[in-house]
């Protein structure tokens, strides 16, 4: 069963050029991906939420799947089930808590590890300290019980990992945080529209000043809202910038064509959530400048010339973005989420569309596509798969090439709804589909009925 048209939550930082797979705390992702690295040992590691999960007998509790990366790729042999009723997990496992909805991974306390926050409906929100062995010692932060959107990034540019928060309109923690769950500082953003909520937290170096920038995205029941830009600053200010930008949700910032300002690639779908179904979908890439998100902007649909496939109404390009260097270029190429897409006559079975980077940005030329009807690639499409629902790319191998990491959380796997990811690796060419790694809650042999196994990917 597919979920309802809300609107998810999707987060990502800044990726700009190749730097070290484990650096200091607040250091950019590198070009190759988002690294999320929880015992530092230089291999990307996933974090996979099952927020629809049963546990302890309760319905929609959610756990979180860790899977550390190795040479080999992804360690399905020593995967870690994270949920409420885990030993020293603040909170309970109750009814309808979807544990694991939204989540932020980065280096909070700046010990060189990776840590993971994760949220939910009713519980509180934790952090899972990194250290050698990985994710331990959870601790509960201080906020009230809430499913609104996390977000890291370093909004100050001090160097250390700051935690953006749905406190407010806009809530910054600024670290470093301590183990005990204390930020340095808080700025919070008060609402100005009483009736206007946050979709998601896009954060990334907008203006090249060093200081991360956070993308809003917004609405209130079925209608979107306008698309802002908050300026971070060296005084742990948060200004909203002048304007505003049509309706949208999901996205990525990146410097696509390595100027030194991150660009901003989002999924426009109207101005209602029934434009979803109606409309193809389209992918904007708004480009940085020293003021902002300028005038300047690209867009791609699947009409674009050498994009695979066509338009047609509820395909939902760019539901789910993802940014990283699959080819080792030094450019980042921009992974498209089409979970809408029909498969011949199979309808919503999903599909990916990587559109490879340049000194111009992401482009139509050399794009590739990839759903359950590829030769190599595990599954069959099936109606209502939605595969491409989650899009991620991080090194999980550690050879300077992003991964490509999918998801459809209503595959059956083979229990309804269980949902699965699948780890295609990238090369000089981009994603391979030659030993691809696939998991699900059967083959990881944790709760999988209804599970909707994939809903976030970390990061």
């Amino acid at each position: 069963m597919r979920r309802s048209l809300s609107i998810a939550v999707a987060v990502a930082a800044l990726v700009i050029g190749p730097v070290s797979a484990a650096g200091p705390a607040g250091a950019a992702p590198s070009a190759s991906g988002p690294v999320t690295d929880f015992n530092a040992d230089g291999y990307a590691d996933l974090a996979v939420a099952a927020p629809a999960a049963t546990v302890d007998g309760q319905d929609d509790a959610g756990y979180v799947t860790v899977l550390y990366g190795s040479p080999g790729g992804v360690d399905t042999a020593h995967a870690r089930i994270i949920s409420r009723a885990s030993a020293g997990v603040p909170g309970e496992a109750v009814d309808y808590d979807a544990f694991g909805r939204t989540s932020a991974a980065r280096d909070f306390d700046g010990d060189g590890y990776t840590d993971l926050v994760l949220g939910s409906e009713n519980g509180p929100t934790i952090v899972l300290w990194g250290s050698p062995a990985g994710l331990e010692k959870a601790v509960a932060l201080p906020f009230a019980p809430r499913s609104s959107p996390l977000a890291a990034g370093d909004v100050n540019g001090d160097g250390h990992a700051d935690l953006v928060v749905g406190t407010g309109l806009v809530g910054v923690e600024f670290g470093p945080i301590t183990r005990t769950g204390k930020s340095a500082a808080r700025t919070v953003v008060p609402f100005d529209e009483e009736d206007d909520s946050r979709y998601d937290f896009i954060v990334g170096d907008v203006t090249g000043d060093g200081a991360d920038d956070i993308v809003t995205t917004h609405g209130f029941e079925d209608e979107g809202h306008a698309t802002r830009l908050w300026k971070g600053g060296r005084d742990n200010s948060v200004t909203r910038a002048p304007g505003s930008f049509a309706p949208s949700s999901e996205g990525v910032i990146a410097d696509f064509d390595r100027d030194g300002y991150g660009d901003f690639a989002t999924f426009k779908f109207g101005t209602s959530h029934e434009d979803i179904v109606t409309r193809p979908g389209t992918v904007e890439i708004r480009y940085g400048s020293p003021s902002g998100l300028s005038a300047r902007a690209t867009t791609i649909t699947q009409n674009t010339p050498g994009v695979p496939g066509i338009n047609e109404a509820g395909d939902q390009f760019g539901r789910a973005l993802a940014a990283g260097d699959v080819t080792g270029d030094g450019y980042p190429d921009l992974a498209v989420g089409v979970p809408g897409e029909a498969i011949a006559t199979t309808r919503a079975a999903g599909s990916v569309v990587l559109l490879k980077g340049g000194p111009k940005g992401p482009t139509g030329n050399g794009a590739l596509a990839f759903s359950q009807s590829i030769a190599g690639v595990p599954g069959v499409s099936e109606q209502d798969d939605y595969f491409g629902d989650e899009v991620l790319l991080a090194d999980v191998n550690a050879n300077n090439r992003a991964d490509l990491i999918v998801s459809a959380p209503w595959e059956d796997g083979p229990q309804t709804d269980s949902g699965a990811a699948w780890v295609l690796r990238g090369s000089k060419n981009g994603p391979v589909t030659k030993n691809i790694a696939t998991f699900t809650p059967s083959t990881l042999n944790v709760p999988g009925d209804e599970a909707h196994f994939g809903s976030t990917l970390a990061r």
